[in-house]
């Protein structure tokens, strides 16, 4: 099954603007054409920022990154996409032809017996044609594997008159794989389960007005209406509104969930009561949706080195098979003996056993909100034994709540303050606003009536009230811009807050100043529980990187029992701390959710973005997180260890397995028709442990 069920055979170019083309396309005739497919495919590549596909009229329209790639290359790179290799496996024809030839070779086993005697060579022989085909042209491409040794089974037996025995080989080979490859396709499938569908047309609204748009003609800032019984088309925040919103298909949580201003809402998920006015922050290939989508894309073709490691013993193996088989017929001289070695092989469990477990462990995992970039991910963070935090946004919140109010005039109490300040703020989507007015909701403080508020970008808002004039913003704001003086006597106040970690909002009224709120990041309730579950997973050390100031790091890694802690960094020096420890011979995880993580992501073995995170974060990080929450950290951890574990159980089975069934047979005790079953029963018995063996520890350590 390849991504684009029609390639693009032709391409040319019918107009361009900066930033964007409109190309004419053919595609190969007698071919299904999927003009999603298309688009999906396109805004792939390298510098797409989104795709439109006009089927009927064949065209087109990429906007892309100019300082990325242009209109030729862009050309060059859509029709090399004809050339994409298959995923996984046969589409649903090889999956049909599969279970023909089960039938077929299973007719014949069951009715060889009444057959004349002089037509069961000829069944036999045209039986066998397709394994014949196959191993030769594996032969002459790979040399001798395993397909070679089966088929050289079939020619003996059948070179013998023992029918029976060839045909059941034949018949075990068929199903065999055919559930082999069912196997395969079911851990693909559970993967594409996460790929969600184009939401279509959206609400927005302008003005005032709302109105219909194409999902894909939404832009960032956009504020999308959606009503009960819509999927979310945009990762963003809630503007207005209450819903219940269904977030089983990115979450795994199974119970609806409130939704109001100031929640995150994803792409993907379903409002089943209300309505919401959301905030678009990331949308088409940007929302977490599209990104599940990539993600699964890639893991459908990664190899980790345990694969690729598995892969190898298997055809290094195979000529031991071979030898054994050849050394039984020389000592015994029996034929039977020889047929029955080559019934057995390393090969299939090996390599097939592997990748399923890997795909079907990051399909529970993608259920639950973890996203990870493909099967080595879970390797090398099996291997982690430091995992290192940045501070704001990982191990706290990075959402401010009010902590102090202090009102310097005595007519106004703190709640006072409060009420006041968010009465102006309560209209101006900014962290400190929110955590203003979400303190006023708390005490259900008392609404001050005002005039039109102004909003002056980066430093506050200004409105009347009772005739005065009154500020809230930044100190730089309030003093400087408005005039309000600060006596020396408060200004010790206002340091000493300062200095304890704490943001500081100015509130102005009548050209003086009425009060300061302090604010501070709060710690994710979670976050202790996470450091010591991340101890009993393996990791030996845990240390926490922050800009902020050395006091509050300090308090905040005795608070988690953390083993060390930096403070007051920037960012290059944060990769540089991680490229440290590296050399030091530490395995790293860096958890992080900001652009200035993005270089410690990327240098660490492995790197792991917050929900949250910026997109630059999600980008140079190998797992992304969907669900805020840090447990979801060890999480992650738990899944990659129990994974491997896994695969090494499997390995063991297999080597254990089929040693036994090849000793067997070299003495003569088994024949072939029982080496054959023993062998393919196994191997599927393997592979299904593969598939579903991970469920068991997972669920102990991961909760639905």
């Amino acid at each position: 099954m390849i991504d684009v069920t029609a390639p693009v055979v032709a391409l040319t170019p019918v107009h361009r603007l900066p930033g964007r083309v409109r190309f004419r396309f053919r595609t190969a005739p007698g071919r299904p054409f999927d003009g999603r497919a298309l688009a999906r495919q396109v805004e792939n590549l390298a510098g797409v920022t989104a795709a439109r596909v006009n089927a009927s009229a064949r065209a087109l329209v990429v906007d892309f990154e100019p300082e990325t790639t242009d209109a030729e290359r862009l050309g060059r790179n859509i029709l090399a996409l004809g050339s994409a290799a298959p995923v996984s496996g046969p589409g649903p024809n090889g999956s049909a032809k599969e279970l023909a030839t089960v039938v077929a070779s299973g007719a014949l086993l069951l009715g060889s017996g009444v057959l004349p005697p002089e037509l069961r060579l000829t069944a036999t022989l045209a039986a066998s044609l397709p394994l014949y085909a196959e191993a030769t042209e594996d032969l002459f491409k790979e040399g001798i594997n395993s397909h070679v040794m089966e088929a050289m089974a079939v020619v003996i037996s059948t070179g013998s008159r023992d029918y029976a025995a060839a045909n059941t080989t034949i018949f075990m080979l068929a199903l065999g794989e055919y559930l082999e490859n069912s196997i395969a396709r079911r851990s693909d499938d559970m993967l594409k389960k996460l790929l969600r569908p184009d939401t279509g047309l959206v609400w927005v609204e302008e003005g005032g007005v709302e109105h219909q748009v194409a999902a894909a003609e939404v832009a960032v800032g956009a504020t999308v209406v959606v009503g009960a019984g819509a999927t979310i088309p945009v990762d963003g925040t809630v503007l207005s509104g209450e819903a219940l919103v269904n977030e089983a298909a990115m979450t795994g949580e199974s119970v609806p969930v409130n939704r109001a201003r100031g929640d995150p809402v994803l792409s993907g998920t379903v409002v089943e009561e209300g309505r919401l006015c959301v905030y678009a922050e990331h949308v088409g290939r940007g929302t977490a949706a599209a990104r599940i989508a990539d993600y699964v894309e890639q893991s459908l073709t990664a190899k980790s080195h345990t694969q690729v490691a598995a892969a190898k013993l298997a055809d290094r193996l195979v000529p031991g098979v071979l030898g054994l088989a050849g050394a039984s017929w020389l000592v015994s001289g029996d034929w039977r003996r020889a047929a029955a070695v080559l019934q057995a092989d390393y090969s299939c469990a090996l390599k097939l056993a592997t990748p399923v477990a890997f795909k079907s462990a990051m399909f529970q995992a993608g259920r639950r909100g973890i996203l990870i970039k493909g099967a080595d991910v879970l390797e090398r963070l099996s291997e982690c034994d430091t995992f290192v935090f940045d501070k704001t946004g990982t191990l706290t919140t990075g959402r401010l709540a009010v902590t102090d109010s202090i009102a310097f005039d005595r007519h106004y109490s703190a709640d006072d303050l409060i009420d006041l300040a968010a009465s102006v703020e309560e209209h101006y989507f900014h962290p400190l606003a929110m955590a203003v007015v979400e303190a006023a909701r708390q005490h259900q403080g008392r609404h001050f009536d005002h005039k039109e508020v102004q909003f002056i970008a980066a430093h506050g808002v200004a409105s009347v009230v009772d005739g005065k004039r009154i500020v809230v913003g930044s100190r730089h704001f309030v003093e400087d811009d408005e005039g309000v003086p600060i006596s020396a006597a408060r200004k010790r106040r206002i340091d000493a807050l300062f200095r304890e970690g704490k943001t500081l909002l100015y509130i102005g009224y009548g050209g003086r100043l009425l009060g300061v709120i302090a604010l501070k990041d709060q710690m994710r309730e979670a976050g202790a529980r996470t450091i010591a579950r991340l101890r009993e997973l393996g990791a030996k050390r845990i240390v926490m990187l922050t800009g902020d100031h050395r006091e509050r790091a300090a308090e905040i890694a005795r608070e988690l029992g953390l083993d060390d802690f930096h403070a007051e960094l920037m960012p290059e020096q944060k990769a540089g701390l991680v490229a440290r420890m590296k050399e030091e011979g530490a395995r790293i995880a860096f958890v992080g959710d900001g652009i200035n993580d993005a270089p410690a992501l990327a240098g660490a073995h492995v790197g792991i973005a917050m929900a949250q995170g910026a997109d630059l974060a999600r980008l140079t990080s190998d797992i992304a997180l969907l669900e805020d929450g840090i447990e979801r950290v060890a999480d992650a951890k738990a899944l990659a260890n129990a994974t491997l574990a896994l695969i090494g159980a499997n390995y063991r089975m297999t080597i254990g397995a089929n040693s036994a069934i090849l000793g067997a047979a070299a003495l003569g005790w088994l024949s072939p028709v029982a080496a054959s079953l023993l062998h393919n029963g196994t191997t599927i018995g393997i592979l299904l442990n593969a598939l579903l063996g991970c469920r068991k520890p997972l669920a102990r350590t991961i909760p639905t």
